[in-house]
């Protein structure tokens, strides 16, 4: 029987929170986006990870009993030996012991991670610490026809006008989201028109007059997606810096491998190389980019609490500090939206800058739609997208661009 303050904290995650009203996404209705993530993403994903590497009897036996915990068990708590399990006992109180359909969406897909990570002994002591179960994934992806394409591309922007090459490179970030393995491990990669049509919101206008040529402005960037996502991101941030939109860019990416594309120190690492040895102008920009992390113009951190199961409004006080230190943040993808504004059941019209007014400094959004949150849509958008009978929310068809001041 649960105790009274796990009570608490499941019926505060359950329900409407107070001067909120938004009860949190939950994955317990079949046929929803958030069920469907975890009945049918989360076992397909076991099977290729294990798939994917020689990986001995001991993770095979933990991939399984993690499967039969996911689809016809309760939710378990760490291993006490496990180096993190303090930390997961705290965020795991009035959940162990549920249905992972039960317990809140964001928080069964984290700790779902975390699990996997430790099927495979990702944190162990043994020859696999510190092996990436998704980099074949990523690799893959990085080494593909379509990074080619993508990269010989740039060439055609080099001698254009810089505004017309700020706003396609903004657009390239902004639907280099699409390119997301985990998105792709039960559906296909969507299309989209790349153009207004496909935008349920565009502040671009406002990111601009925030960052202004010649501005010399300090900008945090929290990556989402390595490979196909991370590349259009760095090209973005090498024309911030060259055109001096931005004296100084810190990139914010992942500690440890997370929902599966994330992209870590490690992947930065590679979209860079992958930049540096093209031809052409992707090849330039991968040079400028190499000698400004030298330099300190383009820093790259880690920070803990991007693998947390948390909202941003929850983020300690050492990374709160980071961001008051920027001019302007810009998060990146699906993910870090959903943290960004709370991952519940929001009316679509409730203002992205309610949703920030906690976030210390200027914020803006680039997210292509994957998952069922949104806000900050004008008057009448929710209904007429919905009237066109697709799954705009999540089939990866759809992008905003949001900002508050």
């Amino acid at each position: 029987m649960p105790s009274d303050a796990a009570a608490d904290e499941a019926d505060r995650d359950t329900g409407p929170v107070a001067g909120s009203g938004a009860p949190v996404i939950l994955s317990n209705e079949p046929g929803s986006f958030a069920w469907g993530v975890l009945a049918e993403r989360h076992p397909a994903l076991i099977q290729q990870v294990r798939d994917a590497f020689p990986y001995g009897r001991r993770q095979h036996d933990a991939l399984d009993a993690l499967l039969d915990e996911i689809t016809n068990g309760v939710v378990e708590p760490l291993p006490r030996a496990e180096h993190d399990h303090g930390t997961w006992s705290d965020r795991g109180r009035g959940r162990f012991g549920q249905s992972w359909f039960d317990v809140p969406f964001l928080w069964a897909e984290s700790y779902f991670y975390r699990r996997l990570l430790g099927a495979v002994e990702y944190f162990g002591s043994g020859p696999w610490q510190g092996i990436d179960p998704f980099a074949p994934f990523k690799q893959a992806e990085l080494s593909g026809t379509a990074v080619d394409e993508e990269l010989r591309a740039l060439d055609a922007l080099a001698d254009t006008p810089a505004d017309q090459r700020a706003a396609t490179l903004l657009h390239a970030a902004l639907w280099g989201n699409r390119a997301d393995l985990g998105f792709r491990v039960t559906a296909a990669e969507p299309t989209a028109d790349d153009s207004a049509d496909g935008l349920v919101a565009d502040d671009s206008a406002l990111l601009w007059r925030l960052l202004p040529a010649g501005a010399l402005a300090a900008i945090a960037v929290v990556a989402d997606n390595a490979g196909r996502e991370l590349i259009p991101d760095l090209v973005l941030i090498d024309h911030l810096l060259e055109q001096r939109h931005a004296e100084q860019v810190v990139l914010h990416v992942k500690p440890t491998p997370y929902y599966v594309s994330d992209a870590t120190t490690s992947d930065f690492v590679a979209c860079l190389r992958r930049l540096t040895q093209a031809p052409g102008e992707a090849g330039r920009i991968g040079a400028r980019l190499w000698a400004a992390t030298a330099t300190g113009r383009l820093e790259v951190r880690a920070h803990s609490f991007f693998c947390a199961p948390l909202p941003y409004e929850e983020m300690p006080g050492d990374l709160r500090g980071e961001f008051e230190a920027v001019s302007l943040t810009i998060f990146k993808g699906d993910l870090n939206y959903r943290r960004l504004v709370d991952d519940r059941k929001w009316d679509a019209t409730t203002p992205f800058a309610d949703r920030t007014a906690y976030f210390p400094g200027a914020v803006t959004a680039l997210r292509t739609l994957k998952s069922d949150v949104v806000v900050g849509l004008a008057r009448g958008t929710p209904e007429s997208l919905e009237r066109s009978g697709a799954a705009w929310r999540t089939s990866g068809t759809h992008a905003l661009i949001q900002v508050r001041e």
